[in-house]
């Protein structure tokens, strides 16, 4: 049934659509089991209010040939040691997922032989989650680690998560999200019963995982965060779930972190999930298929409720759709960030991923949100200091750009633009300023703590020399397009241009640092105003500053060494490492802040900080060890490293 990895051994966890078996030891001086005479009926519960007019509670009799895998079916046959029979029980492969007990009936007399965790199953064709390929299966069903993409297009980085899914506990946890849910406490049996169907399961999580409407797992939070955990500390999901199940709602997510735990509670649950980012990702909130800008002369965006974040997170889930035509079944995008309300609640999907890419918008569920995300247009707007709006420029291909999502069975990047949508053939770029254009060049080596030195070309497109004032500003920004302070800017620049003219911008840590966010990402923009034409032309790229490498060095076991090198020209205090892997943490996290002898002091420019930490491993095997470091100036630094576990203890 692919459950060993649960780590309950008393506990029996199973598959539906797939047979299990039950050895029965007959009461002494009892009849004894003849095959074709003994006579029995097995009763399967499930939910609080179990009713068979609801299939939430089924009784089926002992058969005498062989199982009816299409349905609940039971056959019996003499065990292997004296006074004890072999019952093998299967389920429907339509069945609701859930807890179960197990009740034998025989004549007037009922005993209670149990309980059983029945989940989707993707190994069998009859079930709506089955996915064919085992290398596809191992990955987005029973792989516990993974990595998720951040950064922008041109600078995607990968961040590693443990899933977890696995871990002691977590199952019921994910079991108890769903008996969490408003639809569940409003009419328990109806949810039961529809948690046959992958599709409303994951509509359920998608709501869940968020708090906005309920007592859900995560708490988001965009802006300035002085309490709870930031949400770029996080290393896995198993942390998050427990404090959930203990306390309530956990404080804070972002996009990423929402998308992992929906990750892990979909696989924990048997629905093969991946985590998918979209870089420039729109955020349409009217629903009209397009993005406005309008930005004051200083390039700073006035407020709008429609934005492009740098990048978007979400998951992907494998179902058919027989609520729809065959054609959709398939990948199915769901958002568990709360966004806009989706029937009067704070979800978003399944939508079919085909039906994205195919534009078909009717199709359930939010289709249009998301087709949105990856193929709204963009249309720039100025506005001068009398209060005129001009349009500088609009763009159909700034939004849905290297959709990204791990590669099976590897720790390479796989893009899955194709998926989401048509490939765009002639760029239908339109500018609005034609005597002249600006472009913003950077440089490599742009690290964090570092000073750097861009530039902006200007390039005059006519034959005469054209007077302009000329802006450039450097500002950092967050994640989801939230723009923070200039730390450098020229402004109202009057220049002439002949040609072509090269202006150089120095950025330098003491101005960017201290308004810089955890995100580490500089936003520069460049606009240039015609004087006698009066056109605009405008340039912006984001930089995603280098941070510094976490190194795990394995030395002589058991000793291994985490080592980061302070790359700010400023001491760093309150520095932390923590640490959590499959097999080495259980699903908790370890930190320096919890633990003495793994606390890390003050690290002084370019000095290093190190840590080491005896780990107790629970099994022996493949795993993968993830690193977090995190102190008052430099935050949320991740590294991992592929282990071979032993059985014996090793220190790190």
């Amino acid at each position: 049934h692919h459950t060993d990895k649960f780590k309950e051994p008393e506990r029996l966890v199973v598959r539906r659509g797939q047979p299990f078996c039950v050895t029965l030891v007959l009461k002494p001086g009892g009849a004894k089991f003849t095959p074709g005479v003994t006579s029995f009926t097995i009763t399967v519960q499930t939910g609080p209010l179990p009713r068979q007019e609801s299939d939430t509670e089924v009784s089926f009799a002992l058969t005498d040939g062989s199982l009816d895998t299409d349905a609940w079916s039971v056959s019996a046959v003499p065990g292997p040691a004296e006074d004890t029979v072999l019952l093998t029980v299967c389920s429907s492969a339509d069945a609701s997922i859930g807890l179960y007990s197990l009740r034998l009936d025989q004549d007037t007399t009922q005993t209670n032989l149990g309980h059983f965790t029945l989940l989707f199953n993707p190994w069998c064709t009859r079930d709506a989650v089955y996915m064919s390929s085992k290398v596809k299966r191992n990955e987005y069903v029973l792989s516990q680690h993974g990595l998720i993409y951040r950064g922008t297009p041109k600078r995607i980085k990968a961040l590693p998560w443990n899933f977890g899914q696995f871990e002691e506990g977590i199952l019921d946890i994910c079991l108890k999200i769903l008996d969490d849910n408003p639809k569940f406490v409003s009419d328990a049996d109806q949810d039961c019963s529809a948690r046959r169907n992958p599709v409303y399961v994951t509509r359920v999580l998608s709501a869940m995982i968020n708090s906005q409407d309920d007592h859900g797992v995560l708490t988001g939070n965009w802006g300035e965060i002085t309490d709870g955990v930031h949400p770029g500390e996080w290393v896995g999901s198993g942390d998050i779930l427990c404090k959930w199940a203990q306390y309530g709602p956990v404080c804070y997510g972002q996009c990423w972190v929402f998308a992992a735990i929906a990750c892990t509670v979909s696989r924990a649950l048997g629905i093969p999930c991946r985590v998918v980012t979209n870089f420039g990702s729109a955020h349409d909130t009217d629903a009209n298929l397009l993005i406005e800008k309008i930005y004051d002369m200083d390039m700073s965006e006035n407020l709008s409720n429609d934005s492009i974040w740098n990048f978007h997170v979400w998951v992907d889930s494998w179902m058919a759709r027989r609520d729809l035509a065959p054609k959709y079944n398939g990948w199915q995008a769901s958002d568990p960030t709360p966004q806009e309300n989706s029937e009067g609640v704070f979800c978003c999907g399944p939508a079919p991923v085909k039906a994205i890419k195919e534009g078909d918008l009717t199709m359930k569920y939010d289709t249009p949100f998301i087709f949105a995300e990856v193929n709204a247009d963009v249309v720039e707007k100025v506005q001068l200091p009398n209060g005129n709006v001009v349009e500088i420029s609009s763009s159909t291909k700034r939004v849905g750009k290297c959709i990204s999502t791990k590669s099976v069975g590897s720790n390479r990047r796989h893009d899955i633009t194709h998926k989401y949508k048509y490939t765009e053939g002639i760029s239908h770029e339109a500018s609005f300023a034609q005597t002249s254009c600006v472009q913003i060049k950077l440089v490599e080596g742009m690290a964090v703590g570092s000073d750097f030195e861009i530039y902006a070309l200007l390039t005059n497109n006519c034959m005469d020399a054209r007077s302009c004032t000329f802006m450039l500003f450097a500002r950092t920004v967050s994640y989801n397009g939230k723009q923070g302070d200039n730390c450098k800017h020229f402004q109202d620049f009057p220049l002439v241009c002949l040609s072509e003219l090269r202006v150089p911008l120095k950025l330098e840590y003491q101005s960017y640092g201290p308004t810089l966010t955890a995100d580490r990402l500089i936003q520069v923009s460049a606009l240039t105003l015609g004087e006698e034409s009066m056109d605009f032309c405008k340039a912006q790229k984001t930089i995603v500053l280098d941070e510094p490498d976490i190194d795990i060095q394995v030395i002589a076991p058991p000793t291994d060494k985490l080592t980061l090198v302070n790359p700010l020209p400023e001491r760093l205090r309150k520095c932390s490492f923590t640490v959590e892997g499959v097999g080495l943490t259980g699903s908790h996290c370890i930190s320096s802040h919890l633990l003495p002898s793994f606390r890390v002091e003050d690290v002084g420019p370019k000095e290093e900080a190190k840590a080491c930490l005896k780990l107790s491993p629970s099994a022996a095997g493949s795993t993968v060890l993830l690193v977090n470091f995190d102190s008052s100036k430099l935050r949320n630094i991740k590294g991992f490293i592929d282990m071979d576990v032993e059985k014996e203890e090793t220190e790190i």
